[in-house]
């Protein structure tokens, strides 16, 4: 499809580390001859950082992924006050085709694959002795991107018919030049989530457990937990959560015990943080903090306000609710009030919950039992130990940790739950209703008849 692909040159970038190998700086990025580009291993290592480059910006990882989620998912607990109309629509579920932030986020995705596909179809140039790291890398890379398309521009696995319901196109090859066979179809959601687990399996097992601030084999098995998890595969899901909580605590990960507060608004990656957008004053984007903050912060004017309804939830005495505060005349959440800070992608607080949900689901007690994973995130946050547990308690730890992170409409959908309208709460959505999805911006609709439109929209 013409707009899908039309973005094929490849991202150049230089990469500095700081002395202590944590920080990363991104020089601007630029537009290089593909040949040139892929013609040696320094070119095809610069690609490989354009792509990450590419995956931190505002319309992928660096906020608006996981800005959609909780907007989709605010159920009379978040409100959007900004502006801006295009997250106004995903708030209130009346999306336009043409939305401007949709569209800019399937581009970006695509964009960023074909890069990854591009470094895949020359790794034979990459040196032998780093060739199944930067596979790896781009494996990572595309798998993810995938797996958020079909996220949202999808019906959710839960909603079975996942063999005829329609997924995204899965686009395997570099593209370089338009032609007839670049006007793909749409793959089905099992088609979209089998190419998902090919590309993390895989990349889990080339990646090294150490890998500066880019993707490592506990990174991958974390993000493959969340596939299993979708999918209600929790057998699978509790394994590779537990396999990332191994590998990264053996690295020297571990849960932040010194206050709640003390995992957000870092300069560099805490001991908790598995995966983030790096962020500075140079280089980076921090969404969540432009809609999140408040001018006094350098944020835009309090877009996304915390209701109390959701306040409530926490238990007295929980640190967790330590979060919110009253700026800009409402409360608000901390985790995102600094300017140039960098974004959470994964942290291991999620692992935990995530093995304990399936061990619970599955009656094991692989890793850890389901009452000592969420008494260790309990603890943190200074709450009292359970010596009994539901799975209603599990789900309701996983929400109220994992809040304003990017969770909250996926986990809905997986546990087939429903999301109150923000205006008249009688009225509801459930997990698979057509407003829950995205539709095919509809840039690509006009160039590409071979597409088929969401039900629910024009086109």
């Amino acid at each position: 499809m013409k707009n899908l692909i039309q973005s094929v040159s490849i991202i150049v970038a230089s990469v500095l580390f700081s002395s202590c190998g944590d920080q990363l700086e991104l020089r601007p990025p630029q537009n290089v001859d593909q040949e040139i580009a892929l013609s040696s291993d320094a070119n095809i290592k610069r690609v490989l950082i354009g792509a990450y480059a590419e995956l931190r910006t505002v319309q992928l990882y660096g906020g608006r992924i996981q800005l959609y989620a909780e907007l989709l998912g605010a159920n009379n607990e978040i409100r959007w006050e900004g502006t801006f109309n295009a997250p106004r629509e995903v708030y209130n579920k009346s999306i336009f085709t043409n939305n401007s932030f949709i569209t800019d986020t399937w581009l970006a995705a695509y964009k960023t694959i074909n890069i990854a596909n591009n470094i895949l179809s020359v790794i034979d140039t990459v040196d032998e002795e780093d060739q199944d790291r930067v596979r790896g890398e781009a494996l990572f890379i595309r798998g993810v991107l995938y797996f958020e398309l079909v996220r949202y521009f999808a019906l959710p696995y839960s909603a079975g018919n996942t063999a005829s319901n329609l997924g995204v196109p899965i686009v395997l090859d570099p593209t370089t030049e338009i032609s007839e066979k670049d006007y793909v179809s749409r793959n089905t959601v099992e088609e979209v989530y089998q190419q998902v687990l090919a590309d993390l399996t895989l990349a889990e097992s080339l990646l090294p457990p150490t890998n500066g601030v880019f993707a490592k084999n506990y990174v991958a098995s974390a993000m493959l937990s969340r596939v299993y998890l979708q999918m209600e595969r929790f057998g699978d899901a509790r394994d590779a959560a537990n396999r990332s909580i191994i590998s990264a605590t053996e690295t020297g990960k571990s849960l932040v015990t010194s206050g709640f507060m003390n995992v957000f608004n870092n300069d560099a990656d805490t001991s908790e943080d598995l995966f983030s957008i790096q962020v500075n004053t140079q280089d980076g984007d921090n969404n969540l903090h432009l809609f999140y903050s408040t001018p006094d912060e350098g944020a835009r004017g309090g877009d996304i306000t915390i209701l109390q309804s959701h306040i409530d939830l926490y238990e007295a005495g929980d640190q967790r609710r330590n979060q919110f505060s009253i700026r800009a005349d409402d409360f608000r959440t901390d985790k995102w009030r600094q300017q140039f800070k960098n974004v959470k992608v994964i942290r291991l607080a999620e692992m935990y919950l995530t093995r304990a949900e399936a061990n619970f689901r599955e009656g094991t007690a692989i890793g850890a039992t389901p009452l000592d994973d969420i008494n260790l995130i309990r603890a943190r946050v200074s709450l009292p130990v359970k010596t009994t547990l539901t799975l209603d308690e599990i789900l309701t730890e996983r929400k109220l940790e994992l809040a304003h992170e990017g969770h909250i409409i996926h986990d809905v959908k997986r546990t087939k739950g429903a999301i109150r309208d923000n205006i008249n709460a009688a009225i509801s959505y459930p997990y698979d209703d057509p407003k829950m999805v995205f539709p095919i911006p509809q840039r690509e609709m006009d160039n590409n008849e071979n597409l088929i439109q969401n039900s629910g929209y024009a086109g």
